[in-house]
């Protein structure tokens, strides 16, 4: 256990080292890379095994990505995968260094309680929509991955803005020894970072299972629609992780 820390710390420091003196001269291209690099070996530390399914419909052209949200270890499972750029609550800005980190990989970070704050990042993250794609936890918050909460609205906004379109990401976690859904990876209620990063380190045999679901194209009338787009997608999202449990 005390080498898990000594691995990570020391990953967190070359993270620092790559952010300060390699990203402020590279393009986005090679920016990608590092991120990918950088999460794949965060994965490796902690003994996460990632699996794709459906990555097959994602674009090349930018797109908006909701997402059901468990751990913090959900941007990085992504990360690994495929870059992209994310939207984040305020106080993840404030974490030391992981809060810095986000902040220099572009992260957009919002404030839940303020609609009118988050009316201006539907704006912005419609700006970066014309180039990059962006993963958005519309929840508002993490949950044990059993359920999906109500997506709120407001951020499905900068697709209509932007014409982009709305793809949707199942998250789920699972014991690699069993098969069967895993919590050791929620970060939920009073947890801390420290706390969960412990639990996930002490239980290294975890998979971290991404599906993609594209946008629906039975009533592309109401694409439009922001409160649409939000039940759409957690709808579907829903569904299919009861279908996961169902199987299991």
């Amino acid at each position: 256990m005390a080498w898990c820390w000594v691995l990570v710390w020391a990953h967190v420091i070359a993270g620092l080292a790559t952010l300060s003196f390699q990203f402020p001269f590279a393009d986005q291209k090679k920016k990608n890379k590092l991120i990918q690099a950088w999460s794949k070996r965060l994965l490796n530390i902690f003994g996460i095994e990632l699996r794709l399914k459906n990555q097959s419909i994602l674009p090349d052209s930018p797109f908006l990505l909701a997402s059901n949200h468990i751990s913090w270890m959900d941007i990085h499972a992504i990360n690994a995968f495929k870059p992209i750029r994310f939207v984040a609550k305020s106080d993840v800005e404030g974490w030391p260094i992981f809060g810095w980190m986000a902040k220099q990989l572009g992260t957009v970070f919002i404030k839940r309680d303020n609609s009118r704050h988050g009316k201006h990042i539907a704006g912005e993250v419609a700006k970066v929509l014309k180039t990059q794609s962006v993963c958005i936890f519309p929840e508002g918050t993490s949950t044990a991955g059993t359920s999906v909460l109500p997506f709120k609205p407001n951020l499905f906004e900068s697709a209509v803005i932007a014409d982009a379109p709305v793809y949707s990401l199942a998250i789920a976690y699972y014991s690699s020894v069993t098969g069967e859904r895993s919590d050791v990876a929620a970060f939920v209620g009073e947890m801390g970072l420290l706390e969960s990063m412990a639990m996930i380190l002490r239980n290294r045999q975890l998979i971290a299972q991404l599906t993609f679901i594209p946008p629906s194209g039975s009533a592309p009338e109401r694409s439009n629609d922001r409160k649409w787009l939000a039940l759409h997608s957690q709808e579907t999202i829903s569904d299919h992780l009861k279908v996961e449990l169902r199987s299991m």
